[in-house]
């Protein structure tokens, strides 16, 4: 018998040869808590993540100049006050945002007393991207819960 351990599917940022977003995108976003800034979740280091100034569906768009070809998306989410089902899509354009494809749309159910991290590794194949957008609709079923993500790293 031949035995072998794969690494985990939730490999964490440390495992990793993540971009370093900081020099490569510009960043647009529909609200921000300034106590929870964007730079909190894309860049390398402890922070509280980003969080929405408001409720409702947020987007989180990251323009790159020049164009990148990306391997891995890399996402973690945590909520600990609130039971809600959040949704959240990822999609891409090579043409400036004039035309989007989709990537993933999820779903997951956070509840303080069970399931509070969402955490998502997805492998992909993209060549020559400009504009990676993350939509994140915090509450499928419209309650108050804030849009956040504590971190997004990107291979």
């Amino acid at each position: 018998m031949r035995k072998r351990i794969l690494p985990s599917i939730q490999d964490t940022p440390a495992t990793g040869d993540w971009l370093d977003l900081e020099p490569l995108v510009e960043v647009e976003i529909t609200s921000e808590d300034p106590a929870w800034p964007i730079e909190s979740a894309l860049l390398p280091g402890e922070g509280p993540g980003w969080r929405a100034a408001g409720p409702g569906s947020q987007t989180i768009r990251l323009l790159f100049d020049p164009p990148q070809a990306l391997h891995r998306i890399w996402l973690q989410f945590r909520e600990t006050t609130a039971e809600h089902t959040q949704e959240y899509v990822i999609r891409w354009s090579s043409d400036g945002g004039h035309e989007f494809r989709e990537v993933v749309r999820q779903q997951w159910n956070f509840s303080p007393g069970g399931s509070t991290e969402q955490v998502e590794n997805h492998h992909v194949e993209l060549q020559g991207v400009d504009v990676l957008e993350l939509e994140i609709t915090p509450d499928v079923g419209g309650g108050s819960a804030p849009a956040s993500l504590a971190k997004l790293r990107l291979a």
